[in-house]
């Protein structure tokens, strides 16, 4: 066994591929509830979820990507960004990675999640300006379901924030420290 993750039980192993496997059919509650399972078995689930980031559905992925961002482990940290990306084009799936990563500790993705704040849909923009306040315990005064120009001001003074954190290489050391 080359896995560098712990390994589960026979028991948990079953678990964990009866659920990883039903996942894809799951929606709402359903799927919310499995998201939280996975995350909350953490490490001994690392080889399904990542298996599930390769799937071809976004949303699979996106799921798979919420469970491992909700463990706040950093290891995955690299492992994440060596990860071929099924389509690299998708936004949304960009989004929900920028999401992940950031949870874990790595700032590298947060211009994304700033951009994410101007996407056409409420739902990633409610995403996104949750994840940045996560981080930032600031609102800037953007409000996803606002009007069009004033999230545009508030998206500014995102961009601002950001911008006085630091040089770009001094936030990725940053993210890099956490």
């Amino acid at each position: 066994d080359t896995s560098p993750w712990v390994r589960p039980s026979p028991g948990l192993q079953q678990r964990i591929e009866r659920r990883a496997a039903r996942l894809p059919w799951t929606h709402g509650v359903e799927r919310l509830e499995l998201v939280r399972w996975f995350a909350e078995i953490g490490e001994p689930a690392y080889e399904a979820l990542l298996k599930l980031c390769q799937d071809p559905r976004p949303d699979v992925v996106g799921s798979a990507l919420g469970a491992l961002g909700a463990t706040g482990d950093a290891t995955l940290i690299p492992v994440l960004h060596e990860l071929p990306w099924p389509d690299a084009e998708d936004v949304e799936l960009r989004l929900e990675r920028a999401r992940a990563l950031l949870r874990l500790g790595d700032y590298s993705m947060v211009p994304h999640l700033i951009d994410g704040l101007g996407h056409d849909r409420l739902m990633v923009r409610a995403l996104c300006a949750q994840s940045l306040y996560a981080e930032s315990h600031d609102r800037f005064g953007y409000l996803p379901g606002g009007e069009q120009e004033e999230r545009a001001l508030a998206v500014e003074r995102w961009r601002e924030w950001w911008a006085s954190l630091a040089t770009p290489g001094e936030r990725v050391a940053r993210a890099d420290t956490q």
